[in-house]
Protein backbone atom coordinates (compact mmCIF):
# COMPACT_ATOMS: atom_id res chain seq x y z
CA UNK A 1 0.00 0.00 0.00
CA UNK A 2 1.54 3.24 -0.88
CA UNK A 3 2.12 6.02 1.59
CA UNK A 4 -0.60 8.47 1.60
CA UNK A 5 0.88 12.67 1.11
CA UNK A 6 1.98 13.23 4.57
CA UNK A 7 0.43 15.94 6.36
CA UNK A 8 2.71 17.15 9.04
CA UNK A 9 1.57 18.90 12.24
CA UNK A 10 5.20 19.79 13.80
CA UNK A 11 4.79 21.02 17.06
CA UNK A 12 6.02 24.32 18.24
CA UNK A 13 9.12 24.18 20.84
CA UNK A 14 10.83 26.80 22.30
CA UNK A 15 14.92 27.12 23.67
CA UNK A 16 14.64 24.90 26.66
CA UNK A 17 12.69 22.43 25.37
CA UNK A 18 14.00 21.93 22.29
CA UNK A 19 17.74 21.67 24.00
CA UNK A 20 15.84 18.39 25.70
CA UNK A 21 14.83 17.11 23.13
CA UNK A 22 18.24 17.02 21.68
CA UNK A 23 19.78 15.89 24.41
CA UNK A 24 18.54 12.25 23.38
CA UNK A 25 21.30 10.09 25.74
CA UNK A 26 19.65 11.92 28.52
CA UNK A 27 16.17 11.38 27.74
CA UNK A 28 17.10 7.69 27.14
CA UNK A 29 18.24 7.20 30.15
CA UNK A 30 15.44 8.47 32.42
CA UNK A 31 13.49 5.94 30.47
CA UNK A 32 15.92 2.67 30.90
CA UNK A 33 15.78 4.11 34.91
CA UNK A 34 12.27 5.05 35.31
CA UNK A 35 10.00 3.38 33.46
CA UNK A 36 7.69 4.21 30.53
CA UNK A 37 5.69 6.46 30.03
CA UNK A 38 7.42 8.80 31.82
CA UNK A 39 6.53 12.76 32.56
CA UNK A 40 10.00 15.54 31.94
CA UNK A 41 8.61 18.71 33.92
CA UNK A 42 11.01 21.96 33.26
CA UNK A 43 10.47 24.48 36.39
CA UNK A 44 12.74 27.15 35.20
CA UNK A 45 10.28 27.04 32.19
CA UNK A 46 7.46 27.96 34.29
CA UNK A 47 9.12 30.50 35.78
CA UNK A 48 9.79 32.44 32.80
CA UNK A 49 6.27 32.15 31.85
CA UNK A 50 4.90 33.60 34.81
CA UNK A 51 7.73 36.43 34.37
CA UNK A 52 6.05 37.35 30.81
CA UNK A 53 2.09 37.80 32.55
CA UNK A 54 3.41 40.32 34.91
CA UNK A 55 5.98 42.11 32.17
CA UNK A 56 2.27 42.44 30.51
CA UNK A 57 0.62 43.63 33.74
CA UNK A 58 3.77 46.27 34.23
CA UNK A 59 2.64 47.33 29.99
CA UNK A 60 -0.40 48.07 31.30
CA UNK A 61 0.62 49.67 34.34
CA UNK A 62 -1.60 47.26 36.01
CA UNK A 63 -1.55 46.39 39.97
CA UNK A 64 -2.48 43.20 41.00
CA UNK A 65 -1.59 39.08 40.97
CA UNK A 66 -1.38 36.08 38.40
CA UNK A 67 -2.67 33.06 39.52
CA UNK A 68 -1.94 29.69 38.58
CA UNK A 69 -4.30 27.25 38.08
CA UNK A 70 -3.24 24.56 39.70
CA UNK A 71 -5.66 21.85 38.16
CA UNK A 72 -3.39 22.00 34.86
CA UNK A 73 -0.51 19.74 36.36
CA UNK A 74 -0.04 18.05 39.53
CA UNK A 75 3.42 18.99 39.61
CA UNK A 76 5.70 19.09 43.17
CA UNK A 77 8.19 20.66 41.08
CA UNK A 78 6.23 23.40 38.77
CA UNK A 79 4.43 24.65 42.39
CA UNK A 80 8.13 24.66 44.59
CA UNK A 81 9.33 26.81 41.55
CA UNK A 82 6.25 29.01 41.17
CA UNK A 83 6.15 29.60 44.76
CA UNK A 84 10.03 30.90 44.29
CA UNK A 85 8.68 33.66 42.37
CA UNK A 86 6.18 36.36 43.05
CA UNK A 87 3.27 34.80 41.41
CA UNK A 88 0.29 33.17 43.25
CA UNK A 89 -1.75 29.88 42.53
CA UNK A 90 -5.71 29.06 42.41
CA UNK A 91 -6.72 25.72 44.13
CA UNK A 92 -9.89 23.49 43.58
CA UNK A 93 -9.66 21.19 45.77
CA UNK A 94 -8.72 20.51 49.17
CA UNK A 95 -5.56 18.21 48.06
CA UNK A 96 -4.30 20.68 45.81
CA UNK A 97 -4.70 23.18 48.74
CA UNK A 98 -2.98 21.43 51.16
CA UNK A 99 -0.43 20.96 48.10
CA UNK A 100 -0.16 24.56 47.53
CA UNK A 101 0.30 25.22 51.22
CA UNK A 102 2.80 22.78 51.34
CA UNK A 103 4.76 23.47 48.37
CA UNK A 104 5.42 27.20 50.06
CA UNK A 105 2.62 29.45 49.27
CA UNK A 106 1.48 31.56 52.01
CA UNK A 107 -1.88 32.09 52.65
CA UNK A 108 -2.07 35.61 50.97
CA UNK A 109 -1.01 34.00 47.90
CA UNK A 110 -3.77 31.22 47.41
CA UNK A 111 -7.20 31.52 46.36
CA UNK A 112 -9.58 28.93 46.16
CA UNK A 113 -11.95 28.42 43.33
CA UNK A 114 -14.12 26.00 41.55
CA UNK A 115 -17.07 23.50 43.27
CA UNK A 116 -16.18 23.51 47.09
CA UNK A 117 -16.87 20.85 49.49
CA UNK A 118 -17.53 21.88 53.30
CA UNK A 119 -14.50 20.63 54.36
CA UNK A 120 -12.55 22.92 51.20
CA UNK A 121 -14.55 26.20 53.00
CA UNK A 122 -13.45 24.68 56.48
CA UNK A 123 -9.79 24.77 55.49
CA UNK A 124 -9.75 27.69 53.26
CA UNK A 125 -11.12 29.56 56.11
CA UNK A 126 -9.43 28.32 58.83
CA UNK A 127 -6.07 28.68 56.78
CA UNK A 128 -7.18 32.33 55.79
CA UNK A 129 -6.73 32.01 51.66
CA UNK A 130 -9.11 34.16 49.50
CA UNK A 131 -12.12 32.26 48.14
CA UNK A 132 -13.44 32.89 44.94
CA UNK A 133 -17.62 32.49 46.03
CA UNK A 134 -19.93 30.94 43.63
CA UNK A 135 -23.18 31.88 44.42
CA UNK A 136 -25.25 32.57 47.80
CA UNK A 137 -25.60 29.12 49.13
CA UNK A 138 -21.99 29.25 48.95
CA UNK A 139 -21.45 32.47 50.68
CA UNK A 140 -23.83 31.28 53.80
CA UNK A 141 -21.80 28.16 54.35
CA UNK A 142 -18.73 30.33 54.46
CA UNK A 143 -20.16 32.80 56.90
CA UNK A 144 -21.12 30.01 59.16
CA UNK A 145 -17.76 27.98 59.30
CA UNK A 146 -15.93 31.61 60.20
CA UNK A 147 -18.70 32.17 63.22
CA UNK A 148 -18.50 28.52 64.24
CA UNK A 149 -14.75 28.69 64.77
CA UNK A 150 -14.06 31.67 65.45
CA UNK A 151 -11.91 32.63 62.54
CA UNK A 152 -10.58 36.16 61.02
CA UNK A 153 -12.74 37.75 58.32
CA UNK A 154 -11.87 35.22 55.14
CA UNK A 155 -11.17 37.72 51.91
CA UNK A 156 -13.88 36.95 48.81
CA UNK A 157 -14.33 37.79 45.29
CA UNK A 158 -17.86 37.24 43.84
CA UNK A 159 -17.99 34.70 40.78
CA UNK A 160 -20.41 36.35 38.39
CA UNK A 161 -21.83 34.82 34.93
CA UNK A 162 -24.45 35.83 32.25
CA UNK A 163 -23.19 39.53 31.60
CA UNK A 164 -24.75 41.66 28.47
CA UNK A 165 -24.48 44.84 27.38
CA UNK A 166 -26.73 46.75 24.67
CA UNK A 167 -25.63 48.78 21.71
CA UNK A 168 -21.95 48.06 21.82
CA UNK A 169 -21.74 47.26 18.21
CA UNK A 170 -25.01 48.94 17.08
CA UNK A 171 -28.02 50.62 18.63
CA UNK A 172 -30.12 48.01 19.63
CA UNK A 173 -28.00 45.00 19.51
CA UNK A 174 -27.29 43.00 22.69
CA UNK A 175 -24.24 41.26 22.68
CA UNK A 176 -24.05 38.05 25.35
CA UNK A 177 -20.81 36.33 27.17
CA UNK A 178 -20.89 32.67 26.73
CA UNK A 179 -23.08 31.13 29.34
CA UNK A 180 -21.47 29.63 32.49
CA UNK A 181 -22.05 26.70 34.64
CA UNK A 182 -20.02 28.54 37.66
CA UNK A 183 -20.96 32.33 39.22
CA UNK A 184 -24.17 33.93 39.91
CA UNK A 185 -26.05 35.54 37.05
CA UNK A 186 -25.01 39.24 37.45
CA UNK A 187 -28.87 40.17 37.05
CA UNK A 188 -29.01 38.66 41.24
CA UNK A 189 -26.26 40.24 42.39
CA UNK A 190 -28.10 42.85 44.06
CA UNK A 191 -29.21 40.08 46.21
CA UNK A 192 -25.93 38.29 46.45
CA UNK A 193 -24.77 42.26 47.52
CA UNK A 194 -27.47 41.54 50.49
CA UNK A 195 -25.63 38.58 51.75
CA UNK A 196 -22.23 40.11 51.73
CA UNK A 197 -23.39 43.03 53.80
CA UNK A 198 -25.44 40.71 56.15
CA UNK A 199 -22.01 38.70 56.52
CA UNK A 200 -19.98 41.51 56.75
CA UNK A 201 -18.54 40.32 60.26
CA UNK A 202 -17.27 37.22 58.46
CA UNK A 203 -16.10 38.15 55.16
CA UNK A 204 -14.07 41.34 53.84
CA UNK A 205 -15.06 41.85 49.88
CA UNK A 206 -12.62 42.07 47.35
CA UNK A 207 -13.71 41.90 44.16
CA UNK A 208 -15.41 40.27 41.32
CA UNK A 209 -14.70 37.91 38.53
CA UNK A 210 -15.88 35.67 36.04
CA UNK A 211 -15.12 31.96 34.32
CA UNK A 212 -15.54 31.62 30.44
CA UNK A 213 -14.90 28.97 29.15
CA UNK A 214 -13.87 30.41 25.54
CA UNK A 215 -11.22 31.62 23.38
CA UNK A 216 -13.77 34.72 22.50
CA UNK A 217 -11.21 38.24 23.18
CA UNK A 218 -15.09 39.86 22.35
CA UNK A 219 -17.10 37.24 24.98
CA UNK A 220 -14.09 37.92 27.76
CA UNK A 221 -14.41 41.73 26.57
CA UNK A 222 -18.05 41.98 27.39
CA UNK A 223 -17.21 39.88 30.46
CA UNK A 224 -15.00 42.65 31.93
CA UNK A 225 -17.22 45.55 31.37
CA UNK A 226 -19.79 43.48 33.00
CA UNK A 227 -17.33 43.25 35.96
CA UNK A 228 -16.52 46.49 36.16
CA UNK A 229 -20.12 48.02 35.78
CA UNK A 230 -20.76 45.49 39.11
CA UNK A 231 -17.84 46.95 41.07
CA UNK A 232 -19.74 50.22 40.47
CA UNK A 233 -22.99 48.92 41.98
CA UNK A 234 -21.47 47.22 45.09
CA UNK A 235 -19.63 50.80 45.63
CA UNK A 236 -23.05 52.73 45.51
CA UNK A 237 -24.37 50.38 48.05
CA UNK A 238 -21.30 51.45 50.62
CA UNK A 239 -18.97 48.51 49.72
CA UNK A 240 -15.54 48.69 48.91
CA UNK A 241 -14.47 46.20 46.35
CA UNK A 242 -11.23 46.86 44.38
CA UNK A 243 -9.99 43.60 42.30
CA UNK A 244 -11.76 42.03 38.63
CA UNK A 245 -10.87 38.73 38.63
CA UNK A 246 -10.64 37.91 34.57
CA UNK A 247 -10.12 34.41 34.89
CA UNK A 248 -8.00 32.58 32.69
CA UNK A 249 -8.10 30.42 29.16
CA UNK A 250 -5.01 32.93 27.58
CA UNK A 251 -4.31 30.00 25.33
CA UNK A 252 -1.06 28.16 23.89
CA UNK A 253 0.63 28.11 20.36
CA UNK A 254 1.07 24.24 19.93
CA UNK A 255 1.80 24.00 16.40
CA UNK A 256 5.05 25.52 14.49
CA UNK A 257 3.56 26.21 11.28
CA UNK A 258 0.26 27.90 10.30
CA UNK A 259 0.05 26.63 7.12
CA UNK A 260 0.02 22.98 8.43
CA UNK A 261 -2.83 23.74 10.87
CA UNK A 262 -4.92 25.08 7.78
CA UNK A 263 -4.14 21.99 5.14
CA UNK A 264 -4.97 19.54 7.73
CA UNK A 265 -7.84 21.35 8.76
CA UNK A 266 -9.15 21.37 5.38
CA UNK A 267 -8.20 17.63 4.49
CA UNK A 268 -9.85 16.13 7.53
CA UNK A 269 -13.11 18.04 5.82
CA UNK A 270 -12.54 16.40 2.70
CA UNK A 271 -12.27 13.15 4.11
CA UNK A 272 -14.92 13.31 6.35
CA UNK A 273 -17.41 14.23 2.90
CA UNK A 274 -14.98 11.03 1.26
CA UNK A 275 -13.47 13.40 -1.43
CA UNK A 276 -10.05 11.99 -0.32
CA UNK A 277 -8.73 8.83 1.62
CA UNK A 278 -9.58 8.44 5.26
CA UNK A 279 -6.35 10.11 7.25
CA UNK A 280 -8.36 8.87 10.86
CA UNK A 281 -8.51 5.44 12.67
CA UNK A 282 -11.90 3.90 10.90
CA UNK A 283 -12.95 7.57 9.67
CA UNK A 284 -13.06 9.52 12.64
CA UNK A 285 -14.22 13.26 11.89
CA UNK A 286 -12.98 15.46 15.48
CA UNK A 287 -17.03 16.16 15.41
CA UNK A 288 -17.30 16.60 12.10
CA UNK A 289 -20.09 14.19 9.57
CA UNK A 290 -21.41 13.69 6.55
CA UNK A 291 -25.04 13.88 6.00
CA UNK A 292 -25.46 13.18 2.27
CA UNK A 293 -22.56 15.20 1.25
CA UNK A 294 -23.45 17.81 3.85
CA UNK A 295 -20.62 19.17 6.38
CA UNK A 296 -22.31 18.32 9.68
CA UNK A 297 -21.25 19.09 13.65
CA UNK A 298 -18.63 20.77 14.28
CA UNK A 299 -14.47 20.66 14.72
CA UNK A 300 -13.72 19.26 18.31
CA UNK A 301 -10.08 20.14 17.86
CA UNK A 302 -7.93 22.81 20.08
CA UNK A 303 -6.92 25.63 17.80
CA UNK A 304 -3.42 24.13 17.18
CA UNK A 305 -1.87 27.22 15.67
CA UNK A 306 -2.07 30.17 17.69
CA UNK A 307 -0.42 33.09 17.00
CA UNK A 308 -1.61 35.27 19.64
CA UNK A 309 -1.79 33.40 22.81
CA UNK A 310 -0.52 33.63 26.59
CA UNK A 311 0.85 36.81 27.34
CA UNK A 312 -0.26 38.04 24.12
CA UNK A 313 -3.52 37.49 24.42
CA UNK A 314 -3.96 39.52 27.53
CA UNK A 315 -2.39 42.24 26.09
CA UNK A 316 -4.93 41.95 23.18
CA UNK A 317 -7.88 41.79 25.65
CA UNK A 318 -6.68 44.95 27.55
CA UNK A 319 -6.30 46.91 24.37
CA UNK A 320 -9.61 45.93 23.71
CA UNK A 321 -12.26 49.39 23.62
CA UNK A 322 -14.60 49.00 25.85
CA UNK A 323 -17.65 49.82 24.36
CA UNK A 324 -20.04 51.19 26.94
CA UNK A 325 -17.40 53.25 28.59
CA UNK A 326 -16.46 55.81 25.47
CA UNK A 327 -14.42 53.36 23.88
CA UNK A 328 -11.52 53.73 26.52
CA UNK A 329 -9.51 50.73 26.31
CA UNK A 330 -9.93 47.85 29.28
CA UNK A 331 -6.80 48.35 30.47
CA UNK A 332 -7.37 52.17 31.07
CA UNK A 333 -11.21 51.90 32.59
CA UNK A 334 -9.66 49.68 35.31
CA UNK A 335 -6.49 52.43 35.98
CA UNK A 336 -8.99 54.84 36.01
CA UNK A 337 -10.89 53.01 38.74
CA UNK A 338 -8.23 52.25 41.06
CA UNK A 339 -9.00 48.48 39.70
CA UNK A 340 -6.43 45.86 40.45
CA UNK A 341 -6.18 43.27 37.96
CA UNK A 342 -6.39 38.83 38.80
CA UNK A 343 -5.80 36.37 36.12
CA UNK A 344 -5.68 32.50 36.42
CA UNK A 345 -3.95 31.27 33.29
CA UNK A 346 -3.09 27.30 33.79
CA UNK A 347 -2.32 26.20 30.19
CA UNK A 348 -0.24 29.10 29.36
CA UNK A 349 1.58 29.10 32.37
CA UNK A 350 2.53 25.34 31.65
CA UNK A 351 3.25 26.22 28.08
CA UNK A 352 6.70 24.56 26.93
CA UNK A 353 7.08 23.06 30.51
CA UNK A 354 6.38 19.69 29.89
CA UNK A 355 7.74 16.57 27.45
CA UNK A 356 5.85 12.87 27.84
CA UNK A 357 8.12 10.11 26.59
CA UNK A 358 6.85 6.83 25.78
CA UNK A 359 8.77 3.38 24.30
CA UNK A 360 7.92 1.62 20.91
CA UNK A 361 6.78 -1.71 21.92
CA UNK A 362 5.67 -3.05 19.42
CA UNK A 363 4.88 -1.98 15.49
CA UNK A 364 2.60 -4.20 13.23
CA UNK A 365 0.11 -4.02 10.23
CA UNK A 366 -3.70 -4.46 11.07
CA UNK A 367 -6.07 -6.17 8.73
CA UNK A 368 -6.35 -3.47 6.11
CA UNK A 369 -2.46 -2.21 6.07
CA UNK A 370 -2.67 0.51 8.79
CA UNK A 371 0.71 0.11 10.31
CA UNK A 372 -0.14 0.28 13.94
CA UNK A 373 2.60 1.41 16.59
CA UNK A 374 2.33 -0.23 20.33
CA UNK A 375 3.36 2.23 23.33
CA UNK A 376 4.23 1.40 26.76
CA UNK A 377 1.43 3.95 27.45
CA UNK A 378 -2.45 4.37 27.75
CA UNK A 379 -4.06 7.09 26.07
CA UNK A 380 -5.07 8.69 29.10
CA UNK A 381 -0.99 8.90 29.77
CA UNK A 382 -0.94 11.23 27.26
CA UNK A 383 -4.09 12.86 26.78
CA UNK A 384 -3.43 15.28 24.17
CA UNK A 385 -6.07 14.35 22.23
CA UNK A 386 -8.78 14.45 25.05
CA UNK A 387 -8.20 18.04 24.96
CA UNK A 388 -8.40 18.27 20.89
CA UNK A 389 -5.38 18.89 20.64
CA UNK A 390 -3.07 16.95 17.29
CA UNK A 391 0.48 17.20 16.78
CA UNK A 392 3.53 15.14 16.05
CA UNK A 393 5.65 13.59 17.87
CA UNK A 394 9.49 13.23 17.63
CA UNK A 395 10.75 10.12 17.29
CA UNK A 396 13.96 9.39 19.80
CA UNK A 397 16.03 6.97 18.57
CA UNK A 398 16.89 3.44 20.69
CA UNK A 399 20.53 3.84 19.41
CA UNK A 400 20.88 6.74 17.51
CA UNK A 401 19.88 10.36 18.03
CA UNK A 402 16.53 12.10 17.57
CA UNK A 403 14.90 11.24 14.34
CA UNK A 404 14.48 14.32 12.03
CA UNK A 405 15.17 12.64 8.34
CA UNK A 406 14.40 9.18 7.30
CA UNK A 407 16.28 9.89 3.94
CA UNK A 408 12.91 8.63 2.19
CA UNK A 409 9.59 8.98 2.52
CA UNK A 410 7.71 9.62 5.37
CA UNK A 411 5.25 7.03 7.02
CA UNK A 412 2.23 7.42 8.29
CA UNK A 413 1.13 5.62 11.40
CA UNK A 414 -1.77 5.19 14.21
CA UNK A 415 -0.50 5.20 17.51
CA UNK A 416 -2.05 2.48 20.11
CA UNK A 417 -1.82 2.46 24.22
CA UNK A 418 -1.50 -0.59 26.48
CA UNK A 419 -4.83 -1.23 27.33
CA UNK A 420 -6.76 -4.09 25.84
CA UNK A 421 -9.45 -1.70 24.92
CA UNK A 422 -10.21 -0.80 21.29
CA UNK A 423 -11.26 2.87 22.66
CA UNK A 424 -7.07 2.87 23.77
CA UNK A 425 -5.78 5.16 20.83
CA UNK A 426 -3.45 7.62 21.66
CA UNK A 427 -3.81 9.16 18.10
CA UNK A 428 -6.99 8.99 16.00
CA UNK A 429 -4.68 10.33 13.40
CA UNK A 430 -2.37 8.98 11.33
CA UNK A 431 0.62 10.88 12.60
CA UNK A 432 3.44 11.17 9.86
CA UNK A 433 7.04 9.87 11.43
CA UNK A 434 10.71 10.19 9.38
CA UNK A 435 10.47 6.69 9.16
CA UNK A 436 8.54 3.38 10.82
CA UNK A 437 10.01 3.25 14.51
CA UNK A 438 11.30 0.00 16.17
CA UNK A 439 10.53 -1.49 19.15
CA UNK A 440 13.02 0.29 21.64
CA UNK A 441 12.93 3.80 20.01
CA UNK A 442 11.43 6.42 22.40
CA UNK A 443 8.46 9.00 21.22
CA UNK A 444 8.54 12.15 22.49
CA UNK A 445 4.91 13.85 23.19
CA UNK A 446 5.94 18.10 23.47
CA UNK A 447 4.23 20.49 25.69
CA UNK A 448 2.31 18.20 27.37
CA UNK A 449 2.93 20.02 30.92
CA UNK A 450 -1.11 21.88 30.37
CA UNK A 451 -3.92 19.34 31.22
CA UNK A 452 -2.26 16.61 29.24
CA UNK A 453 0.71 14.88 31.20
CA UNK A 454 -2.15 13.73 34.65
CA UNK A 455 -4.96 15.35 34.31
CA UNK A 456 -6.44 11.84 33.74
CA UNK A 457 -4.01 9.79 34.30
CA UNK A 458 -5.22 6.44 35.75
CA UNK A 459 -4.46 2.66 37.14
CA UNK A 460 -6.57 0.71 34.92
CA UNK A 461 -5.32 -2.77 33.91
CA UNK A 462 -3.49 -2.50 37.28
CA UNK A 463 -0.95 -0.64 35.09
CA UNK A 464 1.08 2.04 36.74
CA UNK A 465 0.90 5.92 36.42
CA UNK A 466 3.57 7.26 34.62
CA UNK A 467 6.36 8.50 36.85
CA UNK A 468 7.82 12.45 36.82
CA UNK A 469 10.71 13.82 36.85
CA UNK A 470 11.93 17.44 37.19
CA UNK A 471 14.85 18.21 34.80
CA UNK A 472 17.24 21.25 34.19
CA UNK A 473 20.41 22.70 33.18
CA UNK A 474 23.78 23.82 35.14
CA UNK A 475 25.73 26.01 35.35
CA UNK A 476 27.90 24.41 32.84
CA UNK A 477 24.64 23.75 30.43
CA UNK A 478 24.77 20.07 31.47
CA UNK A 479 21.07 18.55 32.21
CA UNK A 480 20.62 17.51 35.39
CA UNK A 481 16.89 15.98 37.35
CA UNK A 482 15.56 14.83 40.10
CA UNK A 483 12.34 12.93 40.75
CA UNK A 484 9.34 15.67 40.81
CA UNK A 485 8.77 15.07 44.69
CA UNK A 486 12.13 15.59 45.46
CA UNK A 487 12.68 18.97 43.88
CA UNK A 488 13.23 21.94 45.56
CA UNK A 489 14.67 25.31 44.26
CA UNK A 490 16.90 25.61 46.92
CA UNK A 491 19.17 23.53 45.35
CA UNK A 492 17.63 23.30 41.44
CA UNK A 493 17.61 26.44 39.89
CA UNK A 494 18.79 26.87 36.38
CA UNK A 495 22.72 27.23 36.36
CA UNK A 496 23.36 26.38 40.08
CA UNK A 497 24.56 22.91 40.88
Amino acid sequence: MPNPEPLYLEPHTEPRLAALLQAEDFTRSLVDALGSPLGVVLPDQMADNAERFHAMYRKHRLGGQVWFAHKANRSCALMRRLAATGTAVDVASVGELQHALGAGFTPDRVMATGPKSPEFLWLAARTGVTVHVDGRAELDGLAEIVRSYALPRVRILLRLSAFGTSGAKAPGVRVLSRTSRFGTPVGDLDGLAAAVERHADAVELLGVGFHLDTTSVAEKAVALEGCVRAMDMLRERGLRPRVVDIGGGYGVNYLAHQEQWERYTTELTRAVLGRRPAMTWRGHGYGLRDEAGTLRGSLALYPGHRPVAAEHYLDGLLSTPAASFGGRTLSTVLLENLYDLYTEPGRALADQCGLTLARVLEVRRTEAGEPLVRLAAKADDIGLEDHGIVMDPVVIGRDGGRVTDSGGDAVGVYLAGGLCLEADLISRRMVFLPRLPNPGDLLGFVNTAGYCMDFQASRAQHLPVGRKVAAWRDGDGNWRWSLDEQYWPTLCQEGRA
